[in-house]
């Protein structure tokens, strides 16, 4: 089969459809569902093929808007909600073992959410920072728990042509490369609060799930593809708001209205915003890409930044982790 080239342009909804035959009867966990959100989109589509969708947020409330948005548009769709707290270690545990407990496989996980900022250090219930707790610890200490769910996955396809290698997506951002010295390694595990400021904590946190997202990728050796990618500029729940709103208002993204400037680059729709997600999940063509970094639905390694392309950095940093959450994540 012929498969199209994907550009900035193209939708979540026309990726999709490319690959439907692969999406549908797997089920996909994508973190951060919020209406409203990059993450809402891509649960929103994937569900009109996936055999399962779960979504995930710390507010039920939420959770509950989003899945009867999800059912309303798509009666048929399979979802479940499971209540998920990224920054705090406790509840990531509590919801992995739910999810363990589900009698479905689990074929991929799409890292989405992403931690609001703040003008000064609040530290999570674990005494981390929050944007690094949701992008990095949180998402590390689910991925170790799920990874014997996502191989088992593998091993239970009843034929050649269903066989399909479970990965895992880590929504990144090009701002990653705003930080001129990458993930202080020394900072992560008893963050400063001098040190602070809410735009270098952003930037810290798209590099640490690139660095993640490759080591992943190296040490499963082929058993699970894993992928970062920058979304492209889309005016989400997140920035429009708080701290986040005034910082992108001081750097003249948004106009003082709080509007995309596009004067400063292209701001994308929702859907062009969620198709580099559900191409990095399920085109078949990166099958020999894991690791990759993905910018508007194709391969952009070129576009890394050099402390985050750094092998033994990332190394590191899943060492570090590995303290951090107490336990050895390992193949």
């Amino acid at each position: 089969m012929s498969l199209p080239t994907f550009t900035a342009k193209s939708t979540a909804e026309d990726v999709a459809a490319t690959f439907g035959e692969q999406i549908r009867g797997k089920t996909v966990l994508v973190t951060g569902t919020s209406i409203n959100g990059i993450g809402f989109e891509t649960a929103r589509v994937l569900a009109k093929y996936a055999g399962l969708v779960i979504i995930t947020g710390y507010n039920t409330d939420r959770l509950n808007l989003s899945a009867e948005a999800i059912k309303k548009e798509t009666p048929s769709a399979n979802i479940r909600q499971l209540v998920l707290d990224l920054s705090s270690l406790t509840a990531v545990r509590k919801a992995a073992a739910e999810v363990n407990a589900y009698p479905e496989p689990l074929h991929v996980i799409i890292h989405n959410a992403a931690a609001s900022g703040s003008a000064t250090l609040n530290p999570t219930v674990d005494g981390l920072e929050p944007r690094m707790a949701t992008a990095l610890t949180g998402p590390f200490l689910l991925t170790k728990l799920l990874a014997p769910k996502l191989l088992a996955s593998s091993l239970s396809s009843s034929s050649k042509s269903d066989e399909f290698t479970p990965r895992v997506v880590v929504v990144s951002s090009a701002a990653h490369a705003f930080g001129p010295h990458g993930v202080d390694l020394g900072n992560i595990a008893h963050p400063d609060a001098a040190k602070y400021h809410n735009g270098d904590a952003y930037f810290q946190a798209k590099a640490a799930g690139i660095l993640f997202a490759s080591e992943l990728a190296r040490r499963a050796k082929g058993r699970i593809h894993a992928y970062s990618l920058h979304p492209g500029g889309i005016l989400t729940n997140i920035n429009q708001k708080g701290q986040d709103k005034l910082d992108l208002i001081s750097m003249g993204l948004l106009t003082p209205e709080g509007l995309p400037d596009e004067s400063k680059g292209a701001w994308k729709t929702m859907g062009e915003g969620a198709a580099t997600t559900i191409v990095a999940a399920f085109d078949s063509r990166l099958d020999d890409e894991s690791g990759a970094y993905l910018d508007d639905c194709v391969v952009a390694n070129e576009k890394v930044a050099p402390h985050s392309s750094n092998a033994e950095t990332a190394s590191k940093l899943w060492e570090i982790t590995e303290e951090i959450v107490g336990e050895k994540f390992t193949f």
